[in-house]
């Protein structure tokens, strides 16, 4: 369950498109997570995702928010309470500023990117509340790529990618600041599926993906992410396999759509 969101939302594709026509200010997406409990798949959480406008003395910036919870009657179990946020450029989504804060099962911890994309860098303050109390906080300059995202702007960047010119079977690869590291994402277009959804019956990409070096996905072709294949793409079901089981991401709503 560490690393429940991370297992859901890492997905990108082949050929990116240079301006964000895919969302804007106000849209709203919930979705019910699930998770493989001694057999039987359990809702557990509610996942929202959600943009507005924020102005700063610079810039008109776009805020990407991610946040996770747990259903009341399963707080006593494991309780989750986590919040991702990126703000970004609302043409090209390239992230100014992100930051996650989360609570599960008692564990917490925070981690802030300030990006400086000139220089290529990243002010990294990562803070973690040891079980004995107190704060410890650790601050770094990390050097990162030009393409280097972080996990909440790749899923709205992902969106603006131009799957309908990637062959069925194309594959590549995506760059991910998490934790401090520089995570490589794989994926592979499977083809087009249309699949029932709390939104009715939905065409949509079928894209299977892993991370590179790490544990954290388990299975091939086990972890697998449907986008609509309209305008909008926007995510409607997940299935994902970690070493303590599996898990789905099914979407209730959507609202304040741009297409």
């Amino acid at each position: 369950m560490k690393h429940f969101i991370l297992s859901i939302i890492f997905l990108s594709v082949f050929t990116s498109q240079a301006q964000n026509n895919t969302f804007g200010d106000g849209e709203k997406l919930i979705f019910t997570a699930s998770y493989n409990m001694s057999g039987l798949l359990t809702d557990l959480a509610q996942v929202t995702m959600e943009t507005s406008e924020v102005k700063t003395s610079k810039a008109t910036l776009y805020r990407l928010k991610c946040k996770a919870q747990t259903y009341s009657k399963w707080n006593s179990f494991f309780k989750i309470d986590d919040l991702y946020e990126s703000y970004v450029d609302p043409s090209d989504v390239k992230p100014y500023l992100y930051k996650r804060d989360i609570n599960e099962g008692g564990y917490k911890k925070f981690v802030q990117y300030n990006y400086n994309r000139r220089a290529g860098t990243v002010k990294s303050l990562l803070r973690k509340f040891p079980s004995k109390g107190g704060v410890w906080d650790q601050k770094n300059t990390l050097n990162i790529g030009s393409n280097t995202r972080d996990i909440v702007s790749t899923i709205y960047h992902l969106r603006n990618l131009d799957i309908h010119k990637a062959p069925v079977g194309a594959g590549d690869s995506f760059t991910v600041l998490f934790d401090n590291k520089e995570t490589i994402i794989n994926f592979k277009l499977l083809g087009k599926e249309t699949i029932n959804t709390k939104l009715g019956k939905k065409e949509c990409y079928k894209l299977a993906l892993s991370i590179s070096g790490s544990d954290v996905l388990k299975g091939k072709n086990s972890n697998l992410l449907w986008l609509t294949a309209d305008k909008n793409k926007i995510p409607v079901y997940a299935k994902f396999e970690v070493a303590v089981g599996s898990g789905e991401l099914r979407i209730q709503s959507a609202t304040g759509l741009k297409n």
